[in-house]
């Protein structure tokens, strides 16, 4: 596109439905049938939401909720505010909690790996608490922080009242939201490396541990996330998959058994893998032609994509796939790196699907 696409250009831009059209719902034909109060599926990649049953419905989520306290230690761990060879000292109310846990010992030391690992893997709440008090100092700040993390998110039906999903009062959580902070969880590379072990061991190998996700042996592809169980939430899973180019998630809340958690999120990524496909429209620092600069050094300056598009399109609907650069005639210096100077317009089959800056 050298030396192309030198015009001023007059663009009103209209507002976009999502490239995925409507997401399927419970009951229509093609969809998945899903036995539990409330399920999503969305891409990973776009957040674009495929399949819905009552997917802003307040429910408990029981250990689900794990998710965000994973997020915040992964954010925690990205800012330096703790490490990974940390030494945590478990106290004595950690090991009070019940319920899935890896039996800590008031005084136990155990590395941040290590509680990651219990968390993930075992779904551990003594390791959860233990975690909350090590970033914040209690749990209780954590659970503050848990919260406002979920309001940045834009999770609008959630409450968090511990860190670790026991029963509690006025805790609560959707499946969209929990799809929310699952996504989140995943843009940590990190992560992955625990949840998507199916054995493993703690304390020099004395100590077994074993995925309750059993998507992890089970489902081709599958790369967490975590499960979740109690008597009032039933059987709860967000599980996430990946093949080729195509990251999914699939959350299942209040199912009845546990083999429906796991059966309903696995029709969920079928439906998903097999009615879905990815479009890539552009890649971060590719060249979409140049601009002629008044008034500079340069005479003139080539104009990138400022960041990569990918979204996804029904198998159907996938056609030729092509761009538009919109561009001034020229620019007056001085330019900045990274500095917005047009758009670039994505198309499929003729019909925008996206829009990304040039710089």
């Amino acid at each position: 596109m050298k030396n192309g696409i030198r015009f001023f250009c007059f663009v009103t831009v209209f507002a976009l439905a999502a490239a995925t059209g409507n997401p399927a719902r419970a009951g229509e034909v093609g969809a998945p049938e899903i036995d539990a109060k409330s399920a999503v599926l969305i891409d990973a990649a776009s957040g674009e939401t495929l399949y819905a049953r009552n997917p802003d419905e307040r429910l408990p989520i029981a250990s689900v909720t794990k998710i965000m306290t994973l997020l915040l230690i992964m954010e925690a761990l990205d800012t330096e505010r703790i490490s990974i060879d940390d030494t945590v000292v478990v106290s004595e109310y950690a090991c009070s909690m019940g319920g899935s846990q890896v039996y800590l010992e008031p005084g136990e030391q155990m590395s941040v790996s290590d509680m990651i690992k219990a968390i993930a893997v075992a779904s551990a709440n003594d390791a959860s608490v233990a975690m909350a008090e090590h970033i914040t100092g209690s749990e209780a700040a954590f659970v503050n922080a848990m919260n406002k993390r979920a309001k940045a998110l834009g999770m609008a039906n959630t409450n968090f009242v511990n860190c670790n999903g026991l029963d509690a009062e006025n805790q609560y959580c959707s499946a969209f939201d929990v799809a929310v902070m699952s996504r989140e969880l995943l843009r940590h590379k990190g992560i992955l490396r625990y949840l998507s072990i199916w054995m493993d061991s703690l304390r020099d190998g004395k100590f077994g541990l074993a995925n309750t996700n059993k998507l992890i042996r089970f489902y081709p592809g599958a790369v967490g996330i975590k499960t979740g169980s109690t008597d009032s939430a039933k059987y709860c899973l967000s599980a996430a998959a990946s093949r080729e180019d195509m990251t999914l998630i699939a959350v299942v809340l209040a199912a009845p058994t546990t083999a429906e958690r796991f059966g309903g999120a696995s029709r969920l990524l079928d439906y998903g893998f097999a009615n879905y496909t990815v479009i890539r429209g552009a890649e971060q620092g590719g060249g979409y032609g140049t601009i002629a600069v008044s008034k500079g050094r340069e005479a003139e300056v080539e104009a990138v994509a400022g960041e990569d598009f990918k979204t996804l399109l029904p198998k159907e609907k996938k056609g030729s796939t092509e761009v538009q650069a919109v561009l001034p005639g020229e620019v007056t210096a001085p330019v900045k790196a990274n500095e917005k100077i047009g758009d670039l317009l994505i198309f499929s089959d003729g019909e925008q699907i996206g829009k990304v800056d040039l710089v």
